[in-house]
């Protein structure tokens, strides 16, 4: 057996996942490998709506571009009962918010990701599974297959687990998986439809019974491509797939079923009961059954070792929420893992990927059975706050070990999104800039609203805690006087900054963490302050590799 050393992370599975882990790792310098039992990607669109969330975050990675270039987008539902129009749902935010809601393929999530990652000298290594792997205090020996039979044994420095609902390295790692299956099965299929309902809207059709209750449904989902839709209903008895003793070994129902894959003339059939117009669909490029499972890991690691996205939680897609929910756990845990491999980062960073993340999957578990049981419209929330959150722009980290307490006043507090803002003018550019423009492809960041002398203390103290890891800008009210601190300084034409940061006179501070989420919020600030705050991050005896 071959023996290979050298690499610091190794990913398993080359889905949305595992590609935003391994890009967001590469993007920091981390060497990484990433490998799919699959020998190509699958021309399926599962996973296909993307939030303005993720949006951001492919922002930050510089893909959003791309990926706008080939979604499409979606500007709210349709829905209907018993062929009557019901109200029409449109998926609007606030203005400061940079991007709406976009449908994408799978494959075509995975394609651009792919593209990302090859900037980087990084390629999936096709038809590689891990077999298994142990680990020590020092790294993780790594179990590798190629579709020869081939076998090789790579040291990392850790592993992380994006290998879907039946994970290889959750079941080694001992990881529960509690939760059970709907009884429910549907199918999905990828076709176009001649109705002249309206462009980028997504249809929900149902039909309810002489008692109220819902006994037969069609959920369409636009796709990039005139009236193309991923369409999922009720599957007909012929196609289910309930008794049959050919399930996975271990009993987590989920996703695509074997067996026969549905026809275009069941589609119609469903489309002939439901469709609110009269419509035929035609150029089918895939279909599949399909089953829904809820469940949750009992913990997102153990030492060196960590699972995300449908290795670490299942659920109903209601709301767009599965692939979403995974990036976010790549993003999070990448520029964790990326610190300490450099040597920069206190002992307990990596550990904090399961205190921040797992109450959101926790979450997001709990509200998608929910909706998927009571309907969207049962939510106790405000139609502004579920709307917010379906974008996966709430979610938040207060109270996590790493972020400061929570101050009194308006604006962000420590744990939450770092919104985005227009307006920012610097010295040389002759347009207006956004924050984000500020954050994009950068680490740590402290933004220092007023003084920028002050600024000029606070980045000498985090330059000599973090060792050089925290980038400063000094965001100057409109009508300041010059800057002369010597740091980036932009000017906050609008007030935008001021208002959604909801500082007014004086001098505040705001460290932004890489994943674009609050770690700090300092009014006053001051340089003790300021370290405190660093010092559940970085390690600031000096660098030891992680």
């Amino acid at each position: 057996m071959a023996h290979t050393f050298g690499t610091d992370v190794v990913v398993a599975g080359a889905g949305p996942v595992g590609l935003t882990a391994a890009a967001a790792l590469r993007g920091r310098g981390v060497r990484c490998r990433i490998v799919d039992r699959l020998p190509a990607r699958l021309p399926y669109a599962k996973a296909v709506g993307i939030q303005p969330r993720t949006l951001e975050i492919w922002d930050h990675m510089g893909l959003t571009r791309t990926v706008l270039e080939a979604a499409a987008p979606m500007y709210g539902q349709l829905a209907y009962v018993n062929g009557t129009e019901q109200a029409r749902i449109d998926l609007v935010l606030p203005p400061e918010v940079p991007y709406g809601f976009a449908a994408l393929p799978q494959y075509e999530t995975e394609r651009v990701l792919d593209a990302c990652l090859a900037r980087f000298g990084t390629g999936i290594e096709r038809g590689t599974e891990l077999v298994g792997f142990s680990q020590d205090s020092d790294g993780v020996t790594v179990a590798l297959r190629s579709a020869s039979g081939a076998e090789e044994e790579v040291r990392a420095r850790y592993l992380v687990g994006c290998d879907g609902a039946h994970s290889i390295v959750r079941k080694t790692l001992g990881l529960t998986f509690e939760g059970s299956a709907f009884p429910e099965e549907y199918m999905l299929g990828d076709v176009e439809v001649d109705w002249d309902l309206p462009q980028g809207y997504g249809v929900r059709a149902m039909h309810r019974n002489g008692d109220g209750a819902v006994d037969d449904v069609l959920v369409c989902i636009p796709l990039p491509g005139r009236n193309r839709y991923r369409m999922s209903m009720t599957v007909p008895p012929e196609l289910c797939t309930a008794g049959r003793n050919d399930g996975p070994a271990d009993g987590v129902v989920h996703g695509l079923e074997g067996g026969r894959a549905p026809a275009l003339s069941d589609i119609q059939a469903v489309l002939d009961r439901l469709s609110p117009r009269p419509t035929t669909a035609s150029r089918l490029r895939w279909s599949s059954v399909f089953r829904i499972s809820h469940r949750i890991v009992d913990r997102y690691g153990d030492g060196r070792v960590f699972v995300a996205g449908d290795a670490a939680h299942i659920h109903p897609p209601t709301g767009a929420q599965g692939m979403n929910t995974g990036v976010q756990d790549a993003w999070n845990l990448a520029w964790k893992l990326a610190l300490a491999v450099e040597g920069g980062a206190h002992h307990d960073l990596a550990a904090s990927y399961d205190a921040e993340r797992r109450p959101v999957g926790e979450e997001v578990v709990e509200r998608t059975v929910r909706h998927a049981t009571q309907g969207v419209q049962a939510d106790p929330a405000d139609p502004g706050t579920v709307m917010l959150r379906e974008a996966q722009l709430l979610v938040g980290y207060r109270g996590s070990p790493l972020v400061g307490p929570v101050s009194e006043g308006p604006g962000p507090q420590p744990g939450d999104r770092a919104p985005d803002c227009t307006g920012l003018a610097a010295h040389i550019a002759a347009f207006p800039l956004r924050l984000y423009d500020l954050l994009r492809d950068r680490g740590h960041v402290l933004l220092v609203y007023g003084d920028g002398e002050q600024g000029g203390q606070l980045a000498e103290a985090a330059g000599e805690f973090s060792g050089g890891r925290v980038d400063v800008c000094v965001i100057r009210p409109a009508g300041s006087t010059t800057d002369t601190s010597g740091l980036p300084a932009y000017v906050d034409t609008l007030g935008e900054f001021a208002r959604l940061y909801g500082v007014s006179g004086g001098t505040t501070a705001f460290l932004v963490r890489p994943d674009g989420y609050i770690g700090a919020r300092l009014c006053p600030p001051t340089a003790a302050e300021l370290t405190a705050r660093l010092a559940g991050t970085f390690a600031p005896a000096g660098p030891q590799q992680g």
